[in-house]
């Protein structure tokens, strides 16, 4: 029981609801605090010199948000869009200051989870690369859910680079 704890507090997540999506063939989950909306795919405006897992920026409501492609972003075979691809669209940032909001576009949304902590694992240390956007894994009925730090998925885009300012 003492091991369980300890494995929900080194993957630094408690129990929760979390938005599943696909990438691939794999699903992953973002803590549901963290999404703003879900959205089809829309025409995305390029910008130059930006990383090549940045497609560009969209027009949301007024509000130009950068859109990045989390199959590109976690070296992925890139995949053409369908009608079952969506931006999920998310606050990042831990303070007002430095928020901002992302879509991120993934291959299809699964359904919105309930996650107790006993479910919660440490991501396994053969995941360096990816090890700091994994949050942790959750084990669910007949599958392992891969639970991703949204902030640390992000962290490396510089919003004003993107000429994007805070989350307003």
């Amino acid at each position: 029981m003492n091991s369980t704890i300890e494995a929900g507090a080194v993957a630094g997540v408690a129990g929760g609801k979390y938005l599943s999506f696909q990438l691939s063939r794999e699903e992953y989950g973002i803590e549901i605090l963290a999404v703003r909306e879900i959205i089809g795919m829309v025409d995305v405006t390029a910008l130059p010199r930006t990383p090549e897992f940045v497609l560009g920026v969209i027009n949301l409501r007024g509000r130009i948000i950068p859109v990045i492609d989390l199959r590109r972003k976690f070296g992925m075979e890139p995949k053409e869009f369908t009608n079952e691809t969506c931006i999920v669209v998310v606050d990042v940032g831990k303070d007002v200051e430095s928020a901002f909001r992302v879509g991120c576009i993934v291959d299809s949304v699964s359904e919105v989870l309930t996650i107790s902590a006993d479910d919660f694992e440490p991501s396994p240390r053969c995941a360096n690369a990816a090890g700091d956007y994994i949050a942790g894994l959750a084990k669910l009925k007949d599958r392992v859910l891969i639970l991703l730090d949204i902030d640390k998925v992000i962290s490396d885009i510089d919003p004003a680079t993107l000429g994007v300012g805070g989350a307003q």
